[in-house]
């Protein structure tokens, strides 16, 4: 039953969206089985190519085209004292992606991967979200709705990831509105608060789930109300490319929780996704445990803006190729077991 309120085309696609390819899939074993190599040998190597491949819908799934995908968001929570930078740095830090000088630029040239940087509406942050709703809902589908322009162009692999001064209280701040628990269980020092802006970060988040307890229960409400632009275009970018049968690597704690509020309207809507790495952020295992997701990568990264999830393209790029160019027991002349 639709209300004509813009969160009904989210719903929309919400139930509507494309399933694995099953038959690519066996495709990918089969090949798996003859190739120079004791079976399971490559370990998740092999469950990647399989992944790949039911989403690409490809019996040789292939890497030629990732994006990775930053979106630049500022809060009101800032105001809160949650955050050990200004939010000036938002905007100087894209402008260090723009110009090739932040740590994912490095890791997209080290991988060949394709860089998109999104800037929203740096100069107006979102509203406090310990006194108001962090947006409204035309504002947060309009904002979703953007996301999704993350795959124009065309890619076939998605990294999603984020940039935004005070974002891991809106992190936790989402992450408590949608599994509870204690407002402490969510924070962590993000960009490096002390024990003092740790205190002040709980205590923001406990008064916001608070403020916005009565809408709790829908996560579309729980984006709007306690989110972020940032989070939003995630969220939407993630469910646009399901639309678009790309497969996801989604980066640190902050993108995880915009992934979150998908899985918590539909458990299936993280199924063409994997997490790239799991960050030093404290929570972000937590959160990922509520996921059912096992992350690919564990290298105490907590930077952000993508930089995991572009380290583990690197790897889904290897696993893609290793699958396609490898030899089989039959053309290498090698003997299979008996």
């Amino acid at each position: 039953m639709t209300t004509g309120l813009p969160f009904d085309d989210i719903r929309n696609l919400l139930s509507t969206m494309p399933q694995a390819d099953g038959s690519a899939v066996a495709a990918v074993r089969e090949r798996d089985g003859q190739l120079t190599k004791p079976p399971g040998a490559l370990g998740r190597l092999e469950e990647i190519v399989a992944w790949m491949a039911a989403w690409q819908g490809r019996d040789m799934p292939r890497v030629e085209r990732p994006v990775v995908a930053v979106f630049a968001g500022n809060h009101g929570v800032v105001a809160q004292g949650v955050a050990a930078y200004p939010q000036a740095v938002t905007a100087q830090m894209v402008a260090n992606f723009q110009n090739g000088g932040a740590a994912v630029n490095q890791i997209c040239k080290t991988f060949d991967l394709g860089l998109k940087v999104f800037e929203l509406a740096l100069e107006r942050p979102t509203r406090d979200i310990t006194q108001d709703a962090a947006m409204d809902e035309a504002e947060c589908a309009a904002t979703m709705a953007y996301g999704m322009e993350a795959t124009a162009g065309g890619c076939d692999l998605l990294c999603v990831g984020e940039m935004g001064i005070g974002n891991t209280t809106i992190a936790a701040a989402l992450s408590h509105g949608l599994f509870g628990g204690k407002a402490e269980d969510w924070v962590g020092p993000g960009t490096g608060v002390d024990s003092e802006g740790l205190k002040r970060k709980a205590d923001a988040v406990r008064r916001a789930t608070a403020l916005h307890k009565a809408h709790l229960d829908d996560p579309l409400e729980v984006l709007r109300r306690l989110g972020g632009r940032e989070l939003a275009a995630m969220a939407g970018a993630i469910l646009g490319a399901r639309m678009q049968r790309v497969p996801v690597l989604i980066d640190g704690y902050v993108a995880t929780a915009a992934a979150a509020v998908l899985f918590k309207a539909n458990p299936s809507a993280l199924d063409h996704c994997m997490a790239a790495h799991v960050s030093a952020e404290p929570a972000h295992k937590a959160l990922l445990a509520k996921l059912g997701m096992k992350p690919l990568l564990d290298l105490g990264m907590r930077l952000g803006e993508a930089s995991g999830a572009a380290m583990a393209a690197g790897v889904v790029k290897a696993a893609v190729n290793t699958h396609a160019n490898m030899a089989t027991f039959a053309s290498a002349g090698v003997s299979d077991k008996g």
